[in-house]
């Protein structure tokens, strides 16, 4: 089923997420259903404040990047409570980055190559691995959304100022998209 996405300005996105363990109901039904919602909005990566739910939980399929990046061909992640350290002996590198949540919307945005992550898979299997490149970027962002940041708050003061607008827009529901979403009534 697809779900809708909340977007920026939905107070779920900025709500502190609870970790979940095996007994969390429906949690299949539930991977599956971000998997589809994901894919039915172009997304590569999907985190539960972003179908409405507060808990630490992360969907990634970056296949459809293989072109520009061939090292995420076949890579496809469910994290379950993950913890992520990032590591600095690393170099910075600043992309522009998306979010279905921030529809319209890419900006700029520095994070570290490197990172340190466990998790636990679909099946309560417990991981840890380093992960380098635009997957670490990919994990980073969508581990942001557990931590209520949004890759805007990440932006420069001045670039935030000219995204105000846009910002509030999207927060008053002032914005269209190809995608099922849940936001704000349209404030005129």
């Amino acid at each position: 089923m697809i779900l809708p996405i909340y977007l920026y300005g939905q107070s779920v996105l900025r709500q502190e997420t609870e970790e979940i363990d095996a007994n969390y109901p429906d949690l299949r039904k539930l991977v599956d259903d971000m998997y589809e919602t994901m894919y039915a909005s172009d997304g590569i990566g999907l985190a539960a404040p972003q179908v409405g739910l507060s808990i630490r939980l992360i969907v990634i399929d970056a296949d459809a990047l293989k072109e520009s990046f061939p090292e995420l061909e076949g890579v496809k992640l469910t994290l379950i409570n993950p913890e992520l350290e990032v590591l600095t002996d690393g170099k910075k590198v600043t992309r522009e980055e998306g979010c279905l949540s921030l529809p319209g919307l890419h900006e700029p945005v520095s994070r570290y190559e490197k990172v340190r992550l466990n998790w636990l898979d679909i099946d309560f299997v417990e991981h840890e691995e380093v992960f380098e490149g635009f997957l670490s970027r990919i994990i980073q962002h969508e581990y942001d959304h557990l931590e209520q940041t949004l890759y805007v708050d990440r932006t420069t003061p001045i670039r935030k100022q000219l995204i105000r607008n846009k910002l509030r827009n999207i927060a008053e529901g002032r914005v269209a998209c190809d995608y099922r979403v849940k936001q704000n009534a349209k404030k005129r």
